[in-house]
């Protein structure tokens, strides 16, 4: 059987494209550049199925929720706020799983940032 090899592209609707673009790349890192596309360190990615009505994704209009995998989540977060992203307040600990975080882009989606355990 084939299998897929990776996530290749995660693909966002937005009211300002260029803008929404800017503040993925300027505050978290993800390079903008089709030439030469953002290259993701080797690691662990999960593929799972929410029930339909989870609060879990923030708003219910939301269908998908993009996790991202960081080294220092305490360091992550404190740059978002410092860029005046608007970052959950908590954050979570899951034993043997990780550390999560939480910031809204700004066209109202919820990113989960993970550092692994």
């Amino acid at each position: 059987m084939e299998r897929v090899l990776g996530i290749g592209g995660y693909f966002l609707r937005a009211r300002d494209p260029a803008a929404l673009q800017a503040w993925y790349r300027d505050l978290l890192g993800v390079a903008d550049d089709t030439e030469r596309p953002w290259q993701q360190e080797a690691g662990p990615t999960v593929f799972a199925a929410f029930d339909h009505d989870t609060e879990y994704f923030g708003s219910a209009r939301q269908a998908t929720m993009l996790n991202f995998r960081v080294r220092d989540l305490d360091a992550m977060l404190a740059q978002l706020r410092a860029g005046g992203a608007d970052v959950a307040p908590e954050t979570e600990d899951e034993p043997g799983v990780g550390r999560f975080g939480w910031v809204t882009d700004p066209e109202g989606n919820r990113v989960e940032l993970w550092q692994p355990a």
